[in-house]
């Protein structure tokens, strides 16, 4: 199976939501630093999954 699944689209598309709602005030610019740290995790740890052929673990 697959898929046309872009990680760096999904992560400019929440950045850009997150900017957003440190532009109208709706977060505060401590809670904005926290929210991007969180986001470059996520993307990062997408990146690894996603990286390499598909492969089975040992249990299967």
């Amino acid at each position: 199976m697959t898929y046309n699944f872009d990680p760096d689209k999904w992560y400019d598309n929440e950045l850009y939501l997150i900017q957003s709602k440190l532009k109208i005030g709706e977060i505060t610019q401590h809670e904005y630093d926290a929210t991007v740290g969180i986001l470059d995790k996520k993307l990062e740890e997408m990146w690894k999954r996603l990286d390499g052929s598909y492969q089975l673990s040992p249990d299967n």
